[in-house]
């Protein structure tokens, strides 16, 4: 995924985690949800059309897919008000292909801030997986750890990119204790979430 199309995700997290905590209205996020998950799709089948075709290239415009599709899936859901089982059974798939990536990430390109990086998206679709199926009243928990992701996950390491930073090797060390640290609060949420249960 271009770093470009890693900002725009990060805008689009963020405000599905303003949505999921009711700080904004449902049918107005749905629509950047449009924009960007029609961009996210758009995009990379072009890109993959004007491709080489090998096995890494498609592996990586993928990636971009799975983003594309998520945000127009919300943006459907949330703006006809269905009921989001759909979504969620999708969310679980994607989860399952997200752990594939975070186990390549290592042990192919052994590229440890993506690796964490895919296993926190991987927990972020498992939780709408969560939400929308299996019905827990868990949109605030999903909503907090929607919003850190959109941070650290997506919008700054995509701006350190664009200003040339992200690739120094302190810069990668840096986020790889910032990826564990909010993993760590998130474990912490889960735990706070299951005994106020």
């Amino acid at each position: 995924m271009t770093y470009v199309g890693i900002l725009l995700s990060g805008a689009t997290l963020f405000l599905n985690s303003l949505m999921l905590s009711g700080k904004a209205e449902s049918r107005s996020v749905a629509i950047f949800n449009f924009f960007i998950g029609t961009l996210q799709v758009i995009i990379p089948f072009y890109l993959l059309m004007v491709s080489d075709q090998s096995n890494w290239t498609i592996y990586g415009h993928a990636a971009t897919f799975l983003f594309g599709l998520t945000f127009l899936y919300v943006g459907f859901t949330f703006y006809f008000g269905m009921d989001g089982s759909g979504l969620g059974w999708f969310a679980i798939w994607v989860a399952i292909i997200a752990c594939i990536y975070t186990i390549m990430a290592v042990v192919y390109f052994q590229d440890y801030v993506s690796a964490l990086m895919w296993l926190m998206w991987a927990f972020l679709w498992y939780l709408f997986y969560v939400l929308n199926v299996l019905k827990k009243p868990i949109a605030n928990y999903v909503s907090k750890v929607a919003n850190v992701q959109s941070w650290v996950t997506l919008t700054i390491p995509a701006m350190l990119y664009l200003i040339g930073v992200w690739e120094l090797v302190f810069v990668q060390r840096l986020w790889i204790i910032l990826l564990i640290a909010s993993i760590i609060y998130f474990v912490k949420g889960a735990f706070d979430l299951k005994r106020t249960a």
